[in-house]
């Protein structure tokens, strides 16, 4: 029997706790399942909401954390005219709550409420850009890009929300860049007031919601811009509040974007759009200016040279990134040719009367003129705290990127993100390493926020067996490794037949192991899917789901933010536990300021960061209460070492067979 409790701090968290409860509100739902994990941390949201304070929860898969904060947030938000954000870092959660979470609650409450789901801006259409790059098509376009301008043209008239998912095929990106939505150009007082424009209505329909459904690097563009709301109270819009899900991966989101990365490629990109000296077609070609075209090809041709030299100049050895320890890598002479454009297209826009063409102009001069920054910033180093490497890639061609990224961000969430009489809320089923919250707590600066962790409700003893074998080579030894592995994936995906991932933490492993055991499967008729191949990520997870007995080999992505739930994934195999690559210079720095603050660079980053992502890679295995599978681990430093306790400690209670 359960035990009725009437201790409540407020009269809303009674009422969350009876919503949540056996005969609640949520009961109403065919689906319902009670769950004190989930109505503990329904009040806990109701609390933070209700006080403008910070909360932190990790709740276990399972759980049902998305209700458990959108019930209270909704509820809140039109109770006291607040606006909720809700943040993710993967499409799959994005969607799951706008068509499936936010409807249930729509259905339960008595009261009505708008909810919206705001994408990037690049997602939208622009019909005044559209409308103008039709009329100069022949300025802007070669014959090839004019055709695919028509396409997007016949469709502006069909569409519903004009965003990119709504257009099959995907355009191409160089004619779309010129017609969607971009900051300067399209804005509320240029193509908000016949309500014509998709962006701009979504941004309408966002500020008259209750509910807003974004994602991490979203909400961080916004806040960085000029569209953020610079009040006391509020985030985005006056008097919100945020909740994170997928809370997990908020710090590398953030650095990102608080970060610097200029690449050969994207200026290239930014100076052919000026205008293409192959096409003769472009922005400036439209200006109808003969020094502009002359500036931007002195500007390309300075490009590519730096670029060249800088490429010729480095050793990057093995490793794709190298760090840059001292300012002055090189002479800086993008500066004065990017200068020199930047005032020229500055002037020609305040000669232009048409205003569409008058804002994309600036916006290019706005563009060049970072692309000019950034550069100096970065051979300068004039970033402080920052790390700073470049990065090499080569595919039809050699590009190197310029980047710069806080060695910690945690300093910088606490003034954006932790502030007084605002609330903010960080979940994630996998945020703790066997220290409660510290560790996660530390990175965001969230030591203000109250914390709160709730165990998964799923019976892990019955549903999950683990599997280590006990005489697997250290990975330090790639032949016998290799070999090793090759024996024992083909063993346990015997045992399921298929319905596998194999998480590897090395690409180079990954297909040396497909090329090594594409014979295996053929003969077993399993189909063996690769990721990096001809097959985006999401067309990769549609035919594993669609094949019952596939294996799927991924790297880095497919250890977090993927749902298979049900048979089809039934075998996870991590083939290696996965430490970060130790010479990153953004691991590095990391580790070099933990170790000049006396501290233990390991045991204080290395192995947390490792726990975190073998979380997350064991977590892809049991989704509902009614999966069931094995985990094998073909790692056996997990037994051999230390610091394999730390990683057994953080598995499930389950039962785990050391395989001879």
């Amino acid at each position: 029997m359960i035990a009725l409790r009437n201790d409540f701090p407020s009269e809303f968290e009674r009422q969350i706790n009876l919503a949540f409860g056996p005969g609640g509100l949520l009961a109403r739902s065919r689906d319902f399942e009670y769950r004190p994990q989930q109505q503990a941390m329904a009040e806990a949201v109701a609390r933070a909401c209700q006080n403008r304070s910070h909360l932190i929860v990790e709740a276990g898969t399972g759980v049902g954390k998305s209700l458990a904060y959108l019930v209270p947030s909704i509820f809140h938000a039109l109770a006291e005219n607040r606006k909720a954000l809700v943040s993710t870092h993967t499409i799959n959660l994005q969607e799951q709550l706008f068509h499936k979470d936010i409807p249930l609650v729509q259905k339960l409450l008595p009261a009505e409420f708008k909810a919206v789901l705001l994408k990037g801006r690049q997602n939208y259409l622009c019909p005044r850009r559209l409308e103008r790059a039709m009329s100069h098509g022949g300025e802007l376009f070669a014959s090839r890009e004019q055709d695919e301008m028509k396409r997007i043209w016949e469709w502006s008239h069909r569409t519903q929300d004009g965003t990119l998912s709504d257009l099959d095929p995907a355009p191409d990106p160089q004619v779309w860049l010129q017609v969607c939505s971009e900051p300067h150009v399209c804005t509320a007082r240029t193509c908000g007031l016949d309500n014509a424009c998709f962006y701009q209505r979504a941004r309408k329909e966002a500020e008259t919601a209750k509910i807003l459904v974004l994602n991490h690097s979203l909400f961080f563009n916004f806040l960085a811009g000029a569209e953020a709301v610079l009040e006391e109270r509020g985030y985005l819009f006056h008097n919100d509040f945020i909740i994170f899900d997928e809370a997990h991966t908020l710090e590398s989101v953030a650095a990102r974007h608080l970060g610097l990365e200029i690449s050969h490629g994207s200026l290239r990109y930014l100076l052919h759009r000026l205008f293409h000296p192959r096409t003769q077609k472009g922005i400036v070609a439209a200006l109808r200016s003969g020094e502009a075209m002359k500036l931007v090809l002195e500007a390309e041709e300075e490009s590519d040279l730096f670029f060249d030299r800088l490429d010729r100049s480095l050793e990057f050895k093995r490793s794709k990134e190298l760090r840059i320890r001292e300012p002055g890598l090189a002479e800086n002479t993008l500066d004065l040719p990017l200068a020199r454009l930047y005032r020229n297209l500055a002037d020609a826009a305040r000669e232009i009367e048409d205003e569409v063409f008058k804002a994309e102009v600036q916006e290019a001069a706005r563009r060049v003129e970072a692309m000019r920054v950034g550069v100096g910033e970065f051979l300068g180093q004039s970033r402080t705290d920052h790390v700073y490497w470049v990065e090499r890639q080569e595919k039809r061609e050699t590009r190197l990127t310029l980047t710069a990224a806080p060695i910690e961000v945690a300093s910088q969430l606490r003034q954006l993100i932790f502030r007084p009489d605002n609330t903010a809320i960080m979940t994630s089923a996998t945020l703790s390493v066997g220290d409660g919250l510290r560790y996660f707590i530390n990175r965001v600066g969230g030591e203000e926020a109250t914390t709160l962790q709730v165990d998964s409700p799923f019976d892990y003893a019955r549903q999950m067996r683990v599997f280590i074998p006990k005489k697997m080579p250290e990975p330090a030894a790639r032949d016998a490794y290799e070999s090793a592995l090759e024996h024992w994936i083909r063993h346990f995906v015997a045992m399921t037949h298929g319905k596998a991932f194999v998480l590897f933490t090395s690409y180079q492993t990954m297909q040396r192991l497909a090329d090594t055991l594409a014979s295996f499967f053929r003969s077993e008729r399993i189909a063996c899917l690769v990721q990096g191949g001809a097959l985006p990520r999401h067309r990769l997870l549609q035919k594993f789901k669609e094949d019952r007995d596939s294996v799927l080999f991924g790297t880095d992505s497919f250890w977090q933010g993927v749902d298979v739930p049900g048979e089809a994934l039934s075998n996870v195999i991590l083939t290696r536990l996965p430490f970060a690559v130790p010479d990153h210079p953004l691991t590095q720095a990391k580790c070099e300021r933990i170790i000049e603050q006396g501290g233990d660079a390991f045991r204080e980053f290395s192995l947390p960061e490792a726990l975190l992502k073998f979380r997350q890679g064991v977590g892809r295995l049991i989704r509902t209460q009614n999966d069931k599978g094995i985990i094998a681990i073909l790692d056996n430093r997990i037994l051999t070492k230390v610091y394999g306790k730390a990683f057994l400690a953080v598995l499930p209670k389950c039962p785990v067979e050391i395989v001879e």
